[in-house]
């Protein structure tokens, strides 16, 4: 399973990067949709740090060492996906992302930063300083949610 999401994650990566955003999505919808998928994968990931960092399940260094480099690297998905034209449709983006864009770019860039540290301490495996840095990811998180997302 996890060579399968791994695989899985490295086409999405060469996708992501190999050709402009723009190029990428035929229609406005397939933008909303990839980002959607690649911000719920990703949650999908940090939740299950989140819960062994908080000991709501039993902790596992393995596991979360894994899912938390599976989270970062997801983190550098989504934000091409908010291009012009992304903001109607099946999205709970506000329009401040498009009138606000460089306070929306900062979110994502200081999320990325949070979700690459908090993947190095995965890979040391101390429990209290992943829990630490699960806060951090997940107080940015948040206050972006809070900013953009209805």
């Amino acid at each position: 399973m996890r060579s399968f999401s791994k695989r899985l994650a490295l086409a999405i990566t060469v996708c992501a990067l190999g050709s402009p955003a723009q190029a990428q999505f035929a229609k406005s919808e397939d933008a909303v949709k990839y980002r959607k998928g690649a911000l719920f994968v990703m949650g999908q990931h940090f939740g299950r740090v989140a819960a062994m960092a908080t000991g709501k399940v039993p902790f596992d260094a393995k596991a979360v060492a894994d899912n938390a480099a599976t989270a970062e690297m997801l983190s550098k998905l989504p934000w091409m996906a908010f291009g012009e034209g992304t903001d109607k449709g099946d999205t709970k983006a506000k329009p401040e992302i498009w009138s606000d864009r460089a306070k929306f770019n900062d979110y994502a860039e200081k999320m990325q930063s949070e979700m690459a540290k908090l993947s190095a301490l995965a890979k040391i495996g101390n429990q209290e300083n992943i829990k630490a840095a699960v806060a951090a990811v997940g107080s940015n998180c948040k206050g972006c949610h809070d900013a953009f997302r209805q």
